[in-house]
């Protein structure tokens, strides 16, 4: 009787140590460790939750959320926006604008609209871990999206670069649904500059807000030099490990949805969810705004921290009833203004030498925390970057693969015919994406040995 007393009470006791940890587990935690961002590296984020913001707007002169004076977007350098009609669900809607004054082609997508089907569709339209791309694996339907992308607008951002002496900087930004669209987008301009003009990488970023887990471990960290993750607090989609698909299945019962996802996070080590070659993670560098602290009510000014994590990389839900809220542009928009105003303070407080040697000083640690998280990554022998023998039935599912992501309609018969007539006359023809997409399929040993190479000399 007494052993099974002592039997329970054990059980008791583990449940009660469990149900405090993680009750009073706060998004805080996840970057408690890490360094504090310079305002530098963290000023192009308010501008551009406020380029993405604009894509929500309706009337662009006339903004149902203008801004408390922060950053103002000029309707005069949009050059285009593209509309759900226009896109006929094949992307969530985006614009381009060419900001002059900061030197920047921006394409902003906007996130996931509750009440429209195509979102949805891109979303559940996902084969994770059917098909290798660039070593790792990615989010089928935001890749396709991607594509579509490019396919329509990738002409449109190469004559804009050439146009502004090929100085600008290309930048990619998107929220939520979007953030997927824009990380996938860049890793395949990154690797196919050529064709956008030839753009370095080194002009080439994407800020990816509130960020979906779109790809594998080792990819988010290889391209973690170009794609930046902004993340509020306790949102809760960074965190969220469960495919996108099953997320937004559940959207009207996310609260009883993210309890589950945490209840049986809890009980998974940190090897077997790096092991799990379908798990996806949130891509890039990581920025985590914090403004909340334990057993306290109200917003704090907030800070921002920043690195590229290898281990425990936001992988606690947390139990916030602020969860979905975080999540908001308007809201992250609004608190990144007020964390950078209070970046600068500090750095102007207490600056004590060169702005330029700042700048050469902080690059060169950059430098070495992205090569240490590749060495990082590498050590760990994570199965995305392992390498797989492509047999018949893996050629044909790179067939079907490559059938599925073709997007009808994006290019059109007299299209076509026009480019062949064009590349036959010796001019060049349109770049089709979808043929440039798929030299980074089945790029499994070439994808390991590209991050060891990057992990252990210049890229």
């Amino acid at each position: 009787m007494s052993v099974s007393c002592g039997v329970e009470c054990v059980l008791v006791f583990g449940c009660l140590r469990w149900a405090w940890k993680r009750c009073t587990y706060i998004g805080n935690d996840d970057s408690a460790t890490w360094p504090t961002a310079t305002y530098e590296e963290f000023e192009p984020v308010p501008r551009l939750c406020r380029t993405i913001l604009a894509v929500y707007e309706p009337n662009l002169h006339n903004p149902k959320y203008p801004p408390d004076g922060g950053y103002r977007l000029n309707p005069d350098w949009v050059i285009k926006r593209v509309t759900y009609e226009q896109t006929s669900g094949q992307a969530p809607p985006y614009l381009i604008y060419c900001d002059h004054e900061h030197q920047e082609i921006v394409l902003a997508i906007r996130g996931l609209n509750l009440l429209n089907e195509s979102d949805y569709k891109v979303l559940l339209d996902n084969r994770l871990g059917q098909q290798m791309f660039d070593g790792g694996y990615v989010h089928h339907g935001l890749l396709k999206s991607a594509v579509w992308v490019l396919n329509n607008e990738s002409e449109t951002l190469k004559k804009l670069w050439i146009d502004n002496g090929k100085s600008y900087n290309m930048i990619f930004a998107g929220h939520s649904l979007g953030s997927g669209v824009a990380s996938l987008l860049t890793i395949i301009v990154v690797n196919h500059k050529d064709r956008l003009g030839g753009i370095p990488r080194s002009l080439v970023r994407c800020y990816a807000v509130a960020p979906a887990r779109c790809m594998s471990l080792n990819l988010a960290v290889k391209y973690a030099d170009v794609i930046h993750s902004v993340i509020l607090q306790d949102d809760f989609l960074p965190r969220t490990a469960t495919p996108l698909e099953d997320i937004f299945k559940s959207i009207f019962c996310l609260p009883c949805l993210i309890f589950l996802i945490c209840l049986r996070d809890t009980f998974i080590p940190e090897g077997r969810k790096l092991r799990d070659p379908r798990r996806l993670y949130a891509p890039g560098r990581m920025y985590h705004i914090v403004e909340r602290k334990f057993c306290r009510c109200g917003r704090y000014p907030p800070d921002v921290r920043t690195a590229i994590p290898v281990d425990g990389r936001f992988e606690h839900i947390v139990l916030s009833c602020n969860a979905t809220s975080d999540h908001g542009i308007i809201w992250i928009e609004k608190e990144s203004e007020k964390a950078f105003a209070r970046l600068k303070e500090a750095s102007a407080e207490t600056a004590t030498t060169p702005p330029k040697v700042q700048k050469i000083e902080r690059l060169k640690t950059l430098e070495k925390e992205h090569k240490d998280a590749l060495e990082r990554a590498v050590s760990l022998n994570i199965p995305h970057a392992v390498g797989v023998d492509e047999d018949e039935s893996s050629a044909q599912k790179k067939e079907e693969y490559m059938d599925d992501i073709s997007i009808t309609g994006e290019v059109s018969q007299k299209q076509e015919e026009d480019a062949s007539t064009s590349k036959a006359q010796g001019s060049d023809a349109r770049t089709n994406w979808n043929e440039v997409v798929e030299k980074l399929f089945n790029k499994d040993e070439t994808g390991k040995l590209q991050l060891k190479r990057a992990a252990t000399g210049p890229q």
